[in-house]
């Protein structure tokens, strides 16, 4: 029995909230009674929570549906089970509109119940998870993951905030080591776009022979080994943002068809006849001078352009050291918990040592 195991029973039936009360405790369930559904939404309404109502239908005065309300407008991940002795359709239908998890109809096999129950707090249980997992991603890619008190940060992350949730071509440029992904991530979290995919792509570490494959996807039967259709990087971002990362080190060939992408808003995977249309936010990144990458003929001008509609420029270390006692003492606090040890702060030496070093 894992922690998701609050359950509240709803019925002015006594003999049955007995039975159940005493039925699921034995199976090591936390259980309330509530002799009905004025009872049970008093219990929400100041605050209690559960982590599932099985609640009869029809009752006197505040019936189930009313009590499937209240739960779902107080603890939206709460689970609700419907109990009938005279299910129709149409009250199913309600119900189920309205959030119920499931619909039981009375009399009830009790193993066929204790089923029911488990998956109602399996997704109760992944609801949270779920939840948390969002609140996770958002912290650590919201600006408080990014250190940084400089005026050169503090710049960066005001054209961050103001560019998010633009459906524009970014162009992130710095160092290797800035944290050029970080700032990617920041963009795609803080944009309407959060909650699809962020598709992270290593313009320099795929093979130039499968590029393209990788990129826009392929069909069955267009090259030797293609044996099933295979979806792209980009059709897998729909409606997302993709991070190109390296992108000076992408080939010619592929930067034609990048701009056409970037033009038309649609991909054809290898060996398709008909184009797919996508929605896109594309977010590159290089540590290379695209412009002298240009002039040298190893990057095309135009795709230039389109990418670089906007451009974040991240600040090497050596530029804004008003953040290295910032960062170091983000790096001691994460490492002093991984390693258990209690350090509280660098000598003033120490300090004073890594505030000199040049950071090249």
């Amino acid at each position: 029995m894992d922690e998701y195991n609050r359950i509240l029973i709803v019925d002015d039936e006594r003999s049955l909230r007995e039975f159940l009360e005493i039925f699921l405790r034995k199976e090591g369930y936390e259980v309330t009674i509530a002799d009905g559904g004025q009872t049970a939404t008093k219990l929400v309404e100041e605050g209690t929570e559960f982590d599932l109502v099985l609640t009869d239908l029809m009752m006197p005065h505040v019936d189930g549906l009313a009590v499937l309300e209240a739960v779902k407008d107080r603890f939206p991940d709460t689970q609700v089970l419907m109990m009938t002795a005279f299910a129709t359709a149409d009250t199913a239908i309600e119900a189920m509109k309205k959030g119920a998890f499931d619909y039981i109809q009375k009399p009830f096999k009790v193993d066929e119940i204790l089923v029911v129950i488990e998956k109602a707090l399996r997704q109760r249980r992944l609801l949270e998870e779920n939840r948390q997992l969002r609140a996770e991603v958002h912290r650590r890619y919201s600006f408080h993951n990014i250190i940084g008190r400089s005026d050169r940060m503090r710049s960066v992350f005001d054209l961050v905030q103001r560019v998010a949730d633009t459906r524009t071509s970014i162009l992130v440029t710095g160092e290797s080591g800035t944290g050029k992904e970080l700032i990617a991530k920041a963009i795609h979290h803080n944009s309407r776009r959060k909650d699809a995919p962020l598709i992270t792509v290593n313009c320099g570490a795929i093979p130039e022979n499968l590029m393209e494959s990788e990129f826009f996807g392929h069909v069955k039967g267009a090259f030797t080994g293609a044996h099933a259709n295979k979806t792209g990087m980009f059709a897998a971002a729909d409606t997302g943002s993709i991070f190109l990362d390296e992108i000076g080190e992408l080939p010619m060939h592929l930067q034609v068809k990048l701009l056409r992408v970037l033009q038309e808003r649609k991909i054809r995977p290898v060996g398709a006849t008909s184009e797919v249309s996508i929605d896109v936010r594309v977010i590159a990144a290089t540590n290379l001078d695209l412009e002298e990458a240009i002039r040298e003929g190893r990057f095309r001008e135009d795709l230039y352009y389109r990418l670089n509609v906007i451009r974040i420029e991240i600040p090497a270390l050596r530029h804004r050291r008003d953040d290295v006692p910032l960062i170091a003492r983000a790096f001691l606090r994460r490492f002093a918990e991984d390693m258990e040890k209690s350090i509280e702060d660098f000598k003033p030496e120490a300090m004073e040592r890594l505030m000199a070093y040049s950071y090249p």
